[in-house]
């Protein structure tokens, strides 16, 4: 079985969702459906089917993230000291050499990823051009919208 990588934040955030599915969700919908099969013939109850449509929904996102959790190889960031390289669960400060842009993105796991955030998949086109390199380095990333080259400003193991 192969191992996800997970950043110690990550694993965090879905523990933090699966109490809340486990300790009030899960309790929330059971109580629905006994108030709603209290209401009488459930064949036309939409409380009921709706309620029954929800449940269906939580327990298979408890399923997902127990699953995850599971495959999950969890690095603890700050104790990563890879001497100024991009490694996983890095957080970077890249400067766009075409158009002089900065931005900022952690190499997070697939599961974790989100773009707005700032959190960039480890498997994204991007992370893996940047994988391995150092603080001054430019890298060429190929992209829908043809190459761009990116200098490596900062690496930051937080």
């Amino acid at each position: 079985m192969t191992r996800t990588p997970m950043t110690l934040r990550g694993a965090e955030r879905l523990r933090a969702e699966l109490k809340q599915l486990k300790s009030e969700a899960r309790p929330n919908v059971i109580k629905a459906i006994a108030e709603a099969r209290a209401h009488g013939d459930l064949s036309e109850n939409a409380e009921y089917h709706a309620a029954r449509e929800q449940q269906s929904f939580i327990e298979g996102r408890i399923n997902q993230i127990e699953q995850r959790l599971g495959n999950a190889e969890i690095i603890d960031v700050t104790k990563l000291n890879a001497n100024g390289r991009v490694v996983f669960g890095a957080t970077l400060q890249l400067e766009d050499q075409d158009g002089g842009n900065t931005v900022s993105y952690q190499l997070v796991g697939d599961d974790e990823a989100d773009i707005k955030k700032g959190l960039l998949s480890v498997s994204s086109p991007i992370a893996r051009a940047l994988i391995g390199k150092s603080e001054g380095d430019v890298v060429d990333v190929s992209t829908p919208g043809g190459t761009r080259s990116y200098e490596i400003v900062s690496v930051r193991y937080v």
